[in-house]
C-alpha cells in the first residue's frame, strides 16, 4: 500500500508539474519582427490547453481570455496608429520588435516570388539597403486540397530590409515596400504567399470553386494523373558510369521541336565532358540557361538542383569533392510539357570554376523516360488541385487584418482566359469574405510584354488574359489593375523590372487606401463610334486629354472591316478620343490596341503618363489571322 500510494503521489506530481509548464502556442506568423495592420483590429490568436487562462499585453494595454473547449482561444485589441516598435506578450511568451502599419498579403505565381538576388545587377543599391521599418514574411508551401489548415508550416521568419537581410526578400514585394515607405512614411508589412506556375483555381475558396463545374472533372483528372506510369530512369540515367552509347544526339540549346519530339514527356540529356586539373575537387557552379519546363540536373550521378516550373534562370551550386580531372558527365532530367520545351537558346549554358570556364553548349545525348502524351493536360492537373493552396497558405492567415491584396498571377491560366475574370472574381469574393472585409483593396498586377513581336496583328492569349484582367477589375469594386505592359522582357517570363511594377500598384494604393485625389489609371476604353471611314474611341480616365508615352505618333493600333481582318492602323489623338483609320479597310467596325503578347512599343497614355489598359471593341471568339492560343504549361 505504501508503495502504491507513493506512485499515485509521484504521478500526481508529474501531471501537476506539466500543467504548471502547460505553453501557449502561437501561429507561425505572430512572431519577431511582425507587422500588424494600423486603423484596424488588433487580432492575436492561438492555441493551448482547454481552459487555460491566456494574457495578451501590448503598449502598456492587457487583455484577459481563455482557451475553450478545442483549445482555441482569440483576444481582438483595439485599433492602433502606426508606429513602433512594441513588445507583444502572451502569457511567458515574448514578441519583440512589432510594428505597427500596412499590411499587405502578395500572393499569386512565380513573379510574385522572384528572388530579389535576380535584381542585383540591375539594382545594386539593393545590397546597401538599411530599412528596418519595411518587413517580409515568405508562407512555406502547403498545399492541402483536402481541408482548410490552422496554420502556415514553420521554418520562416520576419525579415526586415537592412543589408545582412535583405537577401531572404522578394523582388516585387521589397520594391513595393520600399516605395510605399518613402511616399508615407507608414511601416510596410510583406506577407508572400504565392507558388510558381501554380493557377487561380488553387487560390480560390473551396465554396467559390464549386461555382465551376469543370474543376470537379479536373481534380479528378489530377487524381488519375498522379497514377501515371514511372520514369523509365528514375534512379539509372543520372549514373557516371551509365553507357549511353545507343542514345540519340542533338545540338543544345535548342527546344524538342527542333530534334521532332512532341511535348509532354519526360526527357533525359546527358554531355560528358574534359574538366582540367584546376577544377578537380573544388566547388563550381552549373549554369542551366533556362529550361522548359521543370528540371533535375545531376553532376557525376549527383542531384546539384532542380526547379518544379519553367522561367528561373538554372544556376546550380556544384559541391567541392564532386568533379575531377578528365571525363565528367552532366545529366538534365526535363519534365517537358510545353510546346517551347527544352533548352531555351540566348542563355548561359556553362560549367564554371575558379580558374576555369567548359561550354556546356554543343552535342547532348538524350532519351524518352517517360511518354505523357496521351494525356498531357492530365499530366500537369495536379498544380489544379482545387483550393489546395488557399486551404494551407491564405485560410491560416485570415484573422490577420490586412491593408490590401497584392496580386500577380495569371501566366499558367492564359490558355483559359475566357472564364478568368470570372475566377477572379470569385477569388476576390471568396478573400473578401474570409477576412471579413467586404471593401478589402486588391490591387492586381496585369501581365507584363512577353514572348516575341509580329509583324502584323495578331490575337494571342496573353492578351485575352489582360482583357480578362481588366474585366474583373472593372467589374469589381475597390480594386485596381496596374497596366504594365512595358516592364516585361521578350524572352524572360520573369522580368526584373519589378520597380516600376511597383510604383504602378503604389498609384493605385494611394487612390483606394491612403485616400489621395490623383488619377491612378490609365485611360480606358469606353465606347466607340463608326464615322465614315473611321473610328472614334472614347474614353474614361481621359481628363485632360490623352499622351502618348514618347511624345511621338501613336502605336499599335489596329482596324478591321466586317470579315473581321485586322490590319494596323493610323491613330491620331483628338483632345480626349482617338481617331483610327486604314486606306486597306473602308467600312470599318471595329479597332484593337496593344492587343499581343508582348506590345511593348504601344503609348497611348494620359496626363498623369499611365498606360491605357489593351482592349478590343470587338467579341469575336478568335478572329482568322490569328496566331495559336497555346498552353504555356505550368506557367511562371
Amino acid at each position: 500500500m505504501k508503495r502504491t500510494g507513493l506512485i499515485t503521489t509521484m504521478i500526481l506530481g508529474l501531471l501537476s508539474a506539466l500543467n504548471a509548464d502547460a505553453k501557449v502556442k502561437l501561429p507561425q506568423v505572430i512572431s519577431d519582427c511582425m507587422v500588424l495592420q494600423r486603423d484596424a483590429p488588433l487580432n492575436v490568436w492561438g492555441w493551448a490547453d482547454p481552459g487555460e487562462n491566456v494574457t495578451v499585453r501590448f503598449d502598456g494595454q492587457h487583455f484577459f481570455t481563455r482557451a475553450d473547449g478545442d483549445g482555441k482561444w482569440s483576444v481582438q485589441m483595439p485599433e492602433h496608429k502606426a508606429g513602433g516598435p512594441y513588445l507583444l506578450e502572451v502569457n511567458d511568451i515574448i514578441i519583440r520588435d512589432v510594428l505597427v502599419g500596412d499590411v499587405w498579403l502578395c500572393s499569386g505565381q512565380s513573379n510574385q516570388e522572384t528572388p530579389i538576388e535576380r535584381l542585383l545587377v540591375r539594382y545594386p543599391e539593393i545590397n546597401f539597403s538599411n530599412n528596418h521599418m519595411i518587413r517580409m514574411y515568405k508562407v512555406p508551401t502547403q498545399d492541402t486540397p483536402q481541408g482548410e489548415m490552422e496554420d502556415i508550416p514553420a521554418g520562416e521568419r520576419w525579415h526586415s530590409a537592412v543589408a545582412s537581410d535583405v537577401m531572404n526578400w522578394k523582388a516585387l514585394a521589397y520594391w513595393y515596400a520600399v516605395l510605399a515607405w518613402e511616399q508615407t512614411g507608414i511601416p510596410q508589412g510583406m506577407l508572400v504567399s504565392s507558388l510558381g506556375g501554380s493557377a487561380i483555381e488553387s487560390w480560390i475558396p473551396q465554396d467559390r470553386l464549386l461555382e465551376f463545374p469543370e474543376q470537379a472533372a479536373l481534380k479528378a483528372r489530377a487524381e488519375q494523373a498522379q497514377r501515371l506510369a514511372s520514369d523509365a530512369g528514375a534512379g539509372k540515367w543520372m549514373r557516371e558510369d551509365l553507357d549511353d552509347s545507343d542514345w540519340q544526339t542533338l545540338v543544345n540549346p535548342s527546344y524538342l521541336a527542333d530534334a521532332g519530339i512532341s511535348p509532354g514527356v519526360v526527357i533525359w540529356y546527358r554531355k560528358t565532358i574534359d574538366l582540367p586539373a584546376s577544377m578537380a575537387g573544388r566547388h563550381a557552379r552549373i549554369y542551366m540557361g533556362r529550361l522548359v519546363d521543370g528540371d533535375e540536373v545531376y553532376v557525376n550521378g549527383q542531384l546539384v538542383g532542380s526547379t518544379g516550373y519553367f522561367g528561373p534562370p538554372r544556376k546550380y551550386d556544384v559541391p567541392s569533392g564532386l568533379l575531377h580531372e578528365g571525363k565528367n558527365v552532366i545529366a538534365v532530367r526535363l519534365t517537358a510539357n510545353a510546346p517551347d520545351a527544352g533548352f531555351v537558346p540566348d542563355k548561359p549554358y556553362k560549367l564554371e570554376g575558379d580558374e576555369a570556364v567548359v561550354d556546356l553548349t554543343g552535342e547532348w545525348k538524350w532519351r524518352i523516360g517517360q511518354d505523357l502524351r496521351s494525356s498531357r493536360r492530365d499530366f500537369r492537373a495536379p498544380r489544379f488541385t482545387g483550393s489546395g493552396l488557399y486551404n494551407g497558405m491564405v485560410a491560416p492567415l485570415t484573422r490577420y487584418s490586412l491593408a490590401g491584396v497584392i496580386w500577380y498571377q495569371g501566366e499558367s491560366n492564359a490558355d483559359r482566359a475566357d472564364i478568368y475574370d470570372e475566377q477572379l472574381e470569385a477569388l476576390i469574393g471568396g478573400w473578401r469574405e474570409a477576412f471579413r472585409s467586404e471593401a478589402l483593396p486588391v490591387l492586381v498586377c496585369q501581365l507584363p510584354n512577353y514572348m516575341e513581336k509580329f509583324d502584323h496583328p495578331v490575337d494571342e492569349s496573353w492578351a485575352r488574359m489582360r482583357e480578362a484582367q481588366l474585366k474583373a477589375c472593372q467589374r469589381v469594386p475597390n480594386t485596381y489593375l496596374a497596366t504594365s505592359y512595358n516592364t516585361g522582357e521578350w524572352n524572360d517570363i520573369h522580368p526584373l523590372n519589378k520597380k516600376d511594377m511597383a510604383a504602378t500598384l503604389l498609384l493605385g494604393a494611394r487612390k483606394l487606401v491612403y485616400g489621395e485625389k490623383l488619377q491612378a489609371s490609365g485611360p480606358v476604353y469606353r465606347s466607340m463610334k463608326v464615322d465614315g471611314k473611321r473610328i472614334i474611341l472614347y474614353f474614361d480616365e481621359a481628363e485632360g486629354g490623352l499622351r502618348t508615352t514618347d511624345g511621338g505618333p501613336l502605336r499599335h493600333f489596329a482596324i478591321a472591316g466586317a470579315d473581321g481582318r485586322y490590319v494596323w492602323a493610323e491613330a491620331v489623338i483628338k483632345g480626349s478620343t482617338v481617331v483610327v483609320s486604314s486606306p486597306e479597310v473602308p467600312q470599318p467596325v471595329s479597332v484593337r490596341y496593344a492587343w499581343a503578347n508582348n506590345p511593348d512599343d504601344a503609348n497611348l497614355t494620359n496626363k498623369s503618363g499611365v498606360l491605357a489598359s489593351p482592349f478590343r471593341t470587338d467579341d469575336y471568339p478568335v478572329d482568322n489571322n490569328t496566331t495559336p492560343v497555346v498552353d504555356f504549361g505550368p506557367g511562371a
